[in-house]
């Protein structure tokens, strides 16, 4: 069973310390949150990575892991908001442990290897409960995992139950090893990543969004779903290059990312398409945060002064409370009207 923030073994932990340690009066010291927090979780989540099976791709180099640096138990741990979960785990029968108690909430704070020698000696961990019980950590290291956009999403870790020094030589082959983790990321990112706007595409949107739904659905919450079309975006290609029209397609991309809620899944469909799920919005609450991005277009627009505007046509549909609807029929529905709207000669202003 997974540790979590009121189980006993944690609560309990002090019982089982070594007097000397009490005296001291050392108390824990959970890791702090990155200052990009958001973005790194937005990373995160777009991967749709965390609470899948376990992979052999994965596995083999936590097995490896284990076998050149000589310790029982290697991780690739994914940091999410208040728990870190193992992809892969060798030696650990949890699939899971609170963050505010992990190792590596503390590693994705660095740019490097983050090594905790023995862990009696060094009074962040000394009282911690994973030192105190099961595994009962003494050495602890670990390698940030970023992925292609540079945000740390977890680590690859190593732990033992007996102090440790790692040489250069041993750091060296772990940052090899951290590296084909990332690889392994990676593939994964640019399967579901828009290479241009760095935002999910059609396959990640729809991978994210079906989530949403599902959880709307059983929590029994509404949905919106906006799906956007740039309105004259040929005539910038054709008039100001390709590279401007690039640079257009990334500015509505990261104003969607600034402007939408952190909940909201939302993703670039080709060319000038973007889509947002609003999960939990009805309309009248949808509708609110559109017109804040509208505003947001219309800012950039004049700020910008790139000689057009960039303006666009969109179509918003409802999944109610009880309704059980695919993401792929709200899809067509909202782009429906999002087609009878520009027919219309409709746009933001």
């Amino acid at each position: 069973m997974a540790l979590s923030r009121h189980n006993p073994i944690i609560e309990d932990y002090t019982n089982k310390m070594p007097t000397s340690f009490l005296r001291n009066g050392l108390h824990m010291q959970a890791p702090t949150l990155p200052e990009n927090e958001e973005q790194r979780m937005l990373s995160l989540k777009s991967l749709n990575i965390l609470d899948t099976p376990a992979e052999e791709r994965y596995d083999r180099l936590t097995r490896i892991a284990c076998r050149l640096m000589d310790v029982p138990i290697a991780l690739v741990s994914m940091v999410d908001s208040n728990r870190q979960w193992f992809k892969s785990k060798q030696g650990l029968s949890e699939s899971e442990s609170p963050r505010d108690v992990s190792f590596c909430g503390h590693a994705i704070l660095g740019e490097g290897i983050f090594v905790v020698e023995d862990t009696w000696k060094d009074q962040r961990f000394v009282d911690n409960p994973l030192v105190a019980n099961e595994p009962h950590v003494r050495f602890y290291a670990g390698f940030p995992l970023s992925n292609v956009d540079g945000q740390k999403l977890g680590t690859l870790c190593i732990m033992d139950t007996k102090p440790r020094t790692l040489s250069q030589d041993d750091i060296d082959i772990f940052r090899d090893l951290t590296h084909m983790v990332e690889q392994e990321i990676a593939a994964v990112q640019m399967a579901t990543l828009d290479e241009l706007t760095k935002i999910p595409n059609r396959r990640g949107f729809i991978a994210l969004a079906q989530n949403s739904l599902n959880f709307c659905a059983r929590q029994s919450l509404p949905a919106t779903l906006a799906f956007f079309d740039l309105n004259k975006f040929k005539p910038i290609n054709d008039k100001f290059g390709h590279a401007e029209g690039d640079l257009a397609l990334k500015a509505f991309a990261r104003i969607i990312r600034n402007s939408f809620r952190d909940a909201d899944v939302y993703g670039r469909l080709g060319g000038d398409e973007f889509v947002v799920l609003l999960g939990g919005a009805n309309m009248s609450e949808a509708m609110d945060i559109i017109d804040r991005f509208k505003l947001d277009i219309e800012i950039y627009n004049r700020e910008a002064n790139r000689g057009y505007d960039i303006t666009f046509c969109e179509g918003v549909i409802t999944k109610e409370r009880t309704q059980n609807v695919s993401i792929d029929m709200l899809m067509k529905k909202a782009d429906k009207l999002m087609y009878e709207m520009k027919l219309h000669g409709g746009a933001n202003r």
